[in-house]
């Protein structure tokens, strides 16, 4: 391998350890009309992910499972570890090791001991086999992790809480994410009943500058205090959005904009008479998007959109059921004017059947976000879910917390037909990995009993992988009973982005491109 190409591969490392997906590409030679030869995917070195702290209620028990994948071309080093973000140092060892070593900056800011990190709440031993922790009561703190080496690529961890009792009770659970810089999340609400919640992470050296937008039925609310929110490094805030307009806003979008650092944010959307769950951020602005996973015995299904522009979208609305692409009666098109979120009450659409939500532009594409608001239960029996527009499974996506019962694996491909991998990893307390391959008919969504692992012990994860086709689209909802009351929680599977593009040359390449 000549000097040309290490360099360009150290480069693609040092991005990819930054964003988790890079593509590298270089100028046609002169007098040639041919561009870099094909590119090689090779996995990320490093990836980061941040938890929110998860209740403030005493009678919440919270899981946490953290899994990476077994990768080719990854090396034998590497680890993955979680720790409380109140306790991250700028200036600690990344390896603390040990409970004595003392803590980095406390939850009041100040600082104690040596200044060195906790140690880790949650430490994969290998690829391939989930690790579990827990917690309990309000006093969980959100978390902040790193994962280099083998660990790295498609790590995944998920946080899920049990709350008996109260507002939001029933069953929340979340995506850790990465850190990033701009965020949508339609489906927010300041309405009487609701106690929503932005949760913002920063997990730098430097303290996080955020501004929070809100956007009503009628356009932006003018909010001052919503300007300029300082998250001190390495530390996370909770930010009631009630406190940040004055005005009662049944549906709502929240844009969070990051001036300068990077944090990871999510949207806690507690209900007094509906439970509550995490609202994650929807896919960027696009002009088509893809809902994936409504629950078949959903008796209520509420879609909020919003263009971000001056611009209005018209867009088409479509079931994707397991029979094909369905038009709901009544709702066969959607009006978003720029700049206002809009909400349409889509009512029992699934009817029995499982479903993914398909929009398209009925003209010109305009760029829009769009969650679903997903009621399951009658009366006061009822629990609430979100589900945002998302990106394709593609490579591989992962999710983390399946236990031998209550996992439901929603694949959709809306377009042409797919052929999925569907791999069940090996238990957290035991068991030897399963894997099935499925295929998707176009335009349907099929609702999956995954696989799960042979002699299985603990908890496992879900690895879906696209063989061939058109793009997949895919959603884990897990279920359980609460005093009769259908709780659940979704999380979308998009793509992992664990792999980096590195074309082969032999010619110097100059140019990086993200």
């Amino acid at each position: 391998m000549n000097r040309s190409t290490l360099s360009l591969i150290a480069g693609a490392t040092a991005l990819a350890a930054v964003t988790g997906f890079a593509a590298l590409s270089a100028p046609d030679a002169p007098g040639t009309d041919t561009a870099a030869k094909a590119a090689a995917q090779l996995p990320v070195e490093r990836t980061s992910l941040l938890c929110p702290a998860p209740s403030t209620s005493d009678l919440a028990e919270t899981s946490y499972t953290s899994f990476t994948p077994v990768t080719k071309g990854t090396g034998s080093g590497g680890k993955a570890e979680l720790r409380e973000a109140d306790e991250e140092s700028a200036d600690a060892p990344a390896d603390g090791d040990g409970e004595d070593e003392g803590n980095g900056q406390g939850k009041d800011g100040g600082k104690s001991g040596e200044d060195k990190p906790a140690k880790p709440v949650l430490t994969p031993k290998e690829p391939g086999k989930p690790v579990t922790g827990d917690s309990s009561g309000g006093d969980a703190p959100a978390l902040v992790g790193t994962a280099d080496g083998r660990f790295a690529p498609g790590w995944t961890v998920q946080e899920t809480t049990e709350v008996a009792a109260g507002t939001g009770r029933g069953l929340q659970g979340v995506n850790c994410t990465a850190p990033d810089t701009d965020f949508w999340f339609p489906g927010a609400s300041t309405d009487a009943d609701r106690t929503d919640y932005v949760h913002l992470t920063n997990p730098d050296d430097s303290a996080a500058v955020v501004d929070i937008e809100l956007y009503g039925k009628d356009g932006a609310l003018k909010s001052a205090v919503g300007e300029g929110i300082t998250v001190p490094p390495h530390s996370s805030e909770a930010v009631l959005l009630s406190t940040l307009t004055g005005e009662r806003q049944t549906n709502l979008t929240v844009h969070v904009n990051v001036r300068s650092g990077r944090v990871g944010a999510a949207v806690q959307a507690l209900d007094d008479k509906l439970g509550g769950d995490w609202l994650a951020a929807s896919t960027d602005p696009s002009g088509s998007l893809v809902l994936p996973g409504i629950p078949k015995d959903a008796t209520s299904v509420r879609l909020v959109a919003l263009t971000p522009g001056d611009a209005d979208a018209d867009l088409k609305v479509r079931l994707a059921s397991p029979s094909g692409l369905i038009t709901p009666a009544g709702h066969e098109t959607v009006h978003v004017k720029g700049g206002m979120t809009t909400a349409v009450d889509l009512g029992d659409v699934t009817r029995g059947e499982a479903g993914s939500l398909v929009l398209t532009p009925t003209d010109r594409s305009v760029p829009v976000v769009a969650a679903l608001r997903v009621v399951r239960g009658k009366g006061d029996k009822q629990e609430t879910a979100f589900i945002p527009a998302t990106r394709p499974v593609g490579t591989r996506a992962t999710s983390a917390d399946n236990s031998g019962k209550g996992s439901t694996l929603s694949l959709t491909a809306p377009g042409a037909a797919a052929t999925v991998k569907v791999t069940a990893s090996a238990g957290s307390e035991g068991g030897t990995p399963v894997s099935k391959t499925y295929t998707i008919k176009a335009g349907t969504t099929q609702d999956i009993e995954p696989p799960a692992p042979g002699g299985l012990k603990g908890t496992y994860a879900l690895t879906v992988e696209t063989v061939s086709g058109g793009p997949v689209y895919g959603a884990r909802t897990l279920t359980a009973s609460e005093d009769g009351v259908p709780a659940f929680t979704v999380q979308t599977l998009p793509d992992d982005r664990g792999m980096v593009a590195v074309p082969e040359a032999d010619e110097d390449l100059s140019v990086l491109q993200r």
